[in-house]
């Protein structure tokens, strides 16, 4: 078994060896220099059966054409992606076989990503000069910089970036095209004929300054010593530095200049650099002032920008908060104004000023409000409607009142509620109130006398008197003293004495009782709301009859209860009378033996009287009548039992004596 396995190895491997040293045999010829490593297995570069596969195993090494082709991108991008490697490559033609074969002169550049443009395309430009020795075509350099780094160094210096294209071109090097108009600061005026050299010094044109007071700060050290900042742009344009000035006062600050200010030169208002002016007049006519600060900061209020020494009118009644009226306008202003200062903040209120006046007159009591009853026209007459400036109209009575008779303290600092109470709680208690009838004095009494009270319980009161409540006395209801108690308005709370059914109808007396009579026909009840509806002969029957007490719920509702003494038959039907009875008529009564019981009457049975077998009484609701023959004619067994106690089975309920025939007899 051994032998055979270790022979079938021997076979494969030589089946295999043979395999290679056939590919071998068979190969066309020898692979180039580059290839070698590959040449001992196939597999390397060729793909069994799969013709399509070949491309991918080339670009599988050669990654970087590989990524061309996928992304379309150069020579092989452009041209080659469609074809076979092996078309344009072809192997096996020995080691040192050339099988990349460019020819140069007829080679289209425009397949590849950079098209000849311009000296580009001139017989001037060799393909060595951008394709150097012993680098691969297409990692030629693509970018101007990467050729022109030379003559960037010998003209700019790196300091205009490696972006060569925003300038040159490739009809002519030296032949530049800038639109300046493109970059942060486009020329414009004068600007556009200033030589280049002038801004950008040693042709550095990167981090230029773009600020005029960068290039004219000279001009400006000379001219406005730097008082004006460096905005020059805020005046000046390009277009004329000396002539072509251009700002507006009014539009371009928040200082309008009016009338004398327009002649004033700027120095006189702007004397140094960084100097934050004010735009009120004080910040520039400090000096003028010969007030010496006593009128205030707000020159504007007497002068104006026309003439500073000509000051104009000062209305009282629209340059403050205070409008002089009447006696006020004969005032002199030093009678107010005692400190000599114009905007010296004075107190607005009249008790301020007239405080001596209200001392001798008032000593105080009637509060700092005095235009609540003096007027600037005169001020002895009094103007105080109690009617129109309070929330309290003095109505009869109160009109006579003396003020200091509710107002016992000082006036405007008590505050009197509008309740009568506050000033009447004394009167209440001589009249014997103490207080037990609430603070409400108005719902009985009113200002036109004390004495005359009114009150409507039925308007007044969540409980309108009706009939008999009417003639009540309050203190039968309202038990406690002056009615400080709540009294209940539920009927029960005043009745439960006069309750004769003890609690058991309930605290609603109104379903039964009403105001115009406790007792007698007045009394109403509806018994079909009850469990015991009152049907037939029930209707017509007296409510004693079967209420002997004024408990009512105490009353059965069996018809046994009532009617025990009509009962015929002695009990031995039960106490179920409404099972033959109804209540139209006692007399008139049915019942279905057959289907109401499990006994059917049939034959002789159903002419026999009930009580022939009900012989006995019922216990209870059950009956004690037995239902098998043998119960009841026991006594009309001939055969003393002899034959057991089932009759039935000979006999029948036609006749008792007539016997049944015995079947195969």
């Amino acid at each position: 078994m051994l032998r055979r396995l270790l022979f079938l190895i021997f076979i494969c491997i030589s089946v295999q060896a043979h395999t290679e040293s056939l590919e071998s045999a068979i190969m066309p010829g020898k692979v180039i220099e580059g290839h070698v490593k590959y040449e001992d297995d196939c597999n390397n570069c060729h793909k069994r059966f799969d013709k399509a596969g070949q491309n991918q195993r080339c670009m599988d090494c050669h990654k970087d054409i590989g990524r061309d082709v996928e992304h379309r991108k150069g020579f092989h991008g452009h041209r080659a992606a469609d074809k076979d490697c092996h078309e344009c490559h072809t192997e096996h033609k020995g080691r040192d076989a050339k099988i990349v074969d460019l020819n140069e002169k007829t080679f289209k550049h425009s397949d590849t990503n950079f098209v000849l443009k311009g000296t580009h395309a001139a017989d001037k430009v060799k393909c060595e000069d951008c394709h150097k020795p012993k680098v691969k075509w297409r990692s030629a350099p693509h970018t101007c910089f990467d050729c022109h780094k030379k003559d960037d160094d010998k003209a700019h210096k790196g300091n205009l970036g490696h972006d060569c294209a925003k300038c040159h071109s490739e009809k002519d090097w030296k032949t530049t095209s800038f639109d300046h108009a493109k970059t942060k600061f486009d020329l414009k005026g004068k600007h556009v004929d200033v030589k280049c050299k002038e801004c950008h010094i040693d042709n550095k044109y990167k981090d230029t300054p773009v600020k005029c007071v960068e290039c004219h700060r000279k001009d400006d050290t000379r001219i406005h010593k730097g008082v004006f900042g460096g905005k020059c742009e805020t005046c000046h344009t390009a277009v004329n530095w000396k002539d072509d000035i251009h700002f507006d006062h009014d539009k371009d600050t928040k200082f309008i200049l009016r009338d004398k200010h327009r002649d004033t030169k700027c120095s006189s208002c702007h004397r140094s650099a960084g100097e934050k002016l004010g735009t009120t007049c004080i910040g520039c006519h400090k000096k003028d002032d010969k007030h010496n600060g006593t009128l205030g900061t707000k020159c504007e209020d007497c002068h104006n920008a026309r003439d500073w020494k000509s000051p104009k009118g000062f209305d009282h009644d629209k340059d403050t908060k205070f409008v002089l009226r009447e006696k006020h306008k004969e005032t002199k202003c030093d009678k107010c104004h005692t400190t000599g200062q114009k905007y010296e903040k004075l107190p607005l209120d009249c008790a301020s000023c007239h405080k001596k006046d209200d001392d001798k007159a008032h000593k105080g009591n009637f509060g700092q409000k005095c235009e609540t009853c003096h007027k600037e026209n005169d001020w002895k007459k009094i103007t105080f409607n109690h009617d129109r400036d309070t929330k309290y109209p003095l109505r009869f009575k109160h009109f006579e009142v003396k003020c200091d008779k509710c107002h016992s303290g000082k006036l405007y600092q008590q505050k009197l509620k509008d309740v009568c109470y506050d000033c009447h709680k004394k009167i209440d208690d001589d009249k014997g109130h103490h207080g037990n009838l609430g603070e409400k004095c108005e719902k009985c009494h009113n200002e036109k006398s004390w004495k005359e009270a009114r009150f409507d319980h039925d308007k007044d009161t969540k409980y309108p008197l009706k009939f008999k409540h009417k003639k009540v006395k309050c203190d039968n209801c309202h038990t406690s003293p002056g009615f400080r108690d709540k009294t209940p308005s539920e009927c029960y709370a005043c009745h439960k004495k006069d309750d004769k059914h003890k609690g058991q109808e309930g605290k609603k007396c109104e379903d039964c009782h009403n105001e115009k009579s406790w007792k007698g026909d007045d009394v109403r009840f509806d018994h079909s709301k009850s469990k015991f509806p009152l049907l037939g002969k029930h209707f017509k029957t007296e409510c004693k009859l079967c209420h002997e007490t004024a408990e009512f719920k105490n009353a059965k509702s069996e018809c046994y209860s009532c009617h025990k003494k009509e009962d015929k038959h002695e009990l031995r039907l039960g106490r179920k009378c409404d099972s033959c009875h109804n209540v139209r008529d006692w007399a008139i009564w049915d019942f279905d033996h057959d289907r109401r019981t499990k006994f059917n009457l049939d034959g002789s049975h159903k002419i026999i009287k009930c009580q022939e077998c009900h012989t006995q009484p019922a216990t209870g609701n059950k009956l004690g009548t037995p239902t098998s023959c043998y119960g009841c004619h026991q006594a009309d067994d001939v055969h003393a039992g002899s034959f057991g106690r089932t009759c039935e089975r000979c006999h029948n309920a036609r006749s008792f004596a007539e016997v049944n025939p015995v079947s195969g007899m």
